[in-house]
């Protein structure tokens, strides 16, 4: 059994991390599947938006600590004397947050460890009202180790992100997103029908456009303002040379809904 399942289905691409008698604990396996299926999903230009989410009961319980007591799983060995250099460049939380199109985690279960951060390097969040938020990294004497040091600061300011590291209590899911770490809480039946509404909406938008704001809204953590609006009016230019800004225009005069073509 595949420790991932990808499928493709009307412009949206869907990945189901599989592992569910471990509660979808990251393998090496899913951890290189899930990055080869981010990196081909974003070249496909036939796919306009990513739900991710878990098979079973959870969404993701973090690294499979079992593996690596083992000698066999992520990170083992890694303590070992004469170690060699070991580059991020290829994590999936790196392709997570390096890819342009939009990825929806429908957070279906516990999202612990490495799962927690995981949900965060998505653009959107949807949680089941049986869904929480684990971010145990001080009970087990590490740090978020895939992003989270990141993210939490940026999603929720300084001193919720230390609350929240710190003592490192659970998250219900209203908590979630009062906190601005979920969008929404869904009815966990209508989980999965609801992420695949919000992605055919997303889909169903110019998808050069939303390509581009994703980048820009990625590069404009780390610009200054008139930098930022400089890097806009340029990828403004290329846009209003596109089949999708014409049709826009034209489906607008027309009182009509736009078929983009992504071209």
């Amino acid at each position: 059994m595949a420790d991932l399942i990808v499928e493709k289905t009307n412009h949206i691409g869907i990945l189901k991390l599989n592992r569910p008698d471990r509660m979808n604990a990251i393998s090496v396996e899913m951890l290189n599947n899930l990055g080869e299926a981010l990196k081909e999903f974003d070249a496909d230009p036939k796919v306009r938006a990513i739900i991710l989410t878990g098979e079973g009961r959870g969404f993701c319980s973090g690294l499979d600590l079992k593996d690596t007591v083992a000698g066999k799983g992520i990170g083992a060995g890694l303590g070992a004397p004469g170690a060699s250099h070991v580059s991020t460049r290829e994590l999936p939380t790196v392709t997570l947050n390096r890819i342009d199109l939009p990825v929806i985690c429908a957070i279906n279960g516990a999202a612990a460890g490495y799962g927690f951060d995981l949900a965060l390097g998505c653009d959107l969040r949807l949680i089941s009202d049986r869904a929480k938020l684990v971010p145990a990294f001080a009970k087990r004497g590490i740090v978020p180790e895939s992003g989270g040091t990141w993210y939490l600061p940026r999603l929720v300011g300084w001193a919720r992100a230390c609350e929240i590291g710190f003592i490192a209590d659970d998250i219900a899911p209203a908590r979630a997103v009062e906190l601005g770490l979920a969008n929404k809480v869904v009815p966990h039946e209508e989980l999965m029908e609801e992420a695949s509404r919000w992605a055919s909406k997303i889909a169903a938008n110019a998808p050069l456009a939303i390509r581009a704001m994703k980048r820009l809204f990625r590069h404009g953590l780390s610009e200054d303002f008139e930098s930022h609006t400089h890097h806009v009016l340029m990828q403004l230019l290329v846009l209003f040379r596109s089949g999708d800004f014409k049709e826009g225009l034209e489906a607008f005069m027309a009182k009509r809904e736009p078929n983009f073509s992504g071209r």
